[in-house]
């Protein structure tokens, strides 16, 4: 059992490294195969087919950043500080590991036409929740101003991957210090609902 998921583990690496060097497009599951030197009817075994093989992969992404995030509600009961606490966490969780970041929010995802967008059972749906809860919860203890909370919270979502993006894509430019930007950041996010 301990190979079996060995085997899938370095799958899901040797998929998200390609993924992430050549494009999901430009990959094929012969290529993962030849990459981990197996034959890509092994890769078959565990994944239908590369869409699952991608959603495995960011799954797995969303599992390490929702771990943090409950962790973070879980502890921090006012939800002023659950959100700065939580935005400050996603930031570094992307600057902390870039590339899963990056193939995760920042590559074009495979979508069969005539299909419309899902959201529900999705990697990231958990992670959003999360983020929904705490507004929700502060609007209604009335820290945060009286709105829609889905629109505070997918604003409060373009701010964090705004930052955290520009950081891992935008290198050389000349960014003041990086905690300083990051606090600057999260402090203007909640002064910007705050009720």
């Amino acid at each position: 059992m301990r190979e079996k998921e060995s085997l899938r583990q370095e799958i899901l690496d040797a998929a998200r490294q390609l993924f992430l060097k050549n494009g999901f497009e430009n990959v094929s599951m012969r290529q993962i195969a030849e990459k981990i030197e197996y034959s890509p009817t092994t890769i078959y075994l565990y994944f239908e087919d590369k869409e699952a093989l991608f959603q495995s992969v960011c799954e797995e992404t969303f599992a390490k950043l929702e771990r943090g995030l409950a962790a973070i509600a879980r502890d921090n009961p006012d939800p002023v500080v659950c959100l700065r606490k939580g935005t400050e966490a996603y930031i570094r969780f992307g600057l902390r590991f870039p590339n899963h970041y990056r193939l995760t929010f920042m590559t074009s995802k495979p979508h069969k036409p005539n299909v419309a967008f899902q959201f529900s059972g999705m990697p990231g749906e958990r992670s959003f929740q999360y983020l929904l809860e705490v507004i929700s919860k502060g609007i209604e203890e009335k820290k945060f101003r009286n709105s829609d909370p889905m629109l505070l919270a997918q604003t409060a979502w373009t701010a964090m991957h705004g930052i955290t993006s520009l950081l891992i894509t935008a290198e050389a430019f000349p960014w003041v210090d990086r905690d300083v930007l990051i606090e600057s950041t999260v402090e203007t996010l909640i002064r910007g609902i705050a009720a």
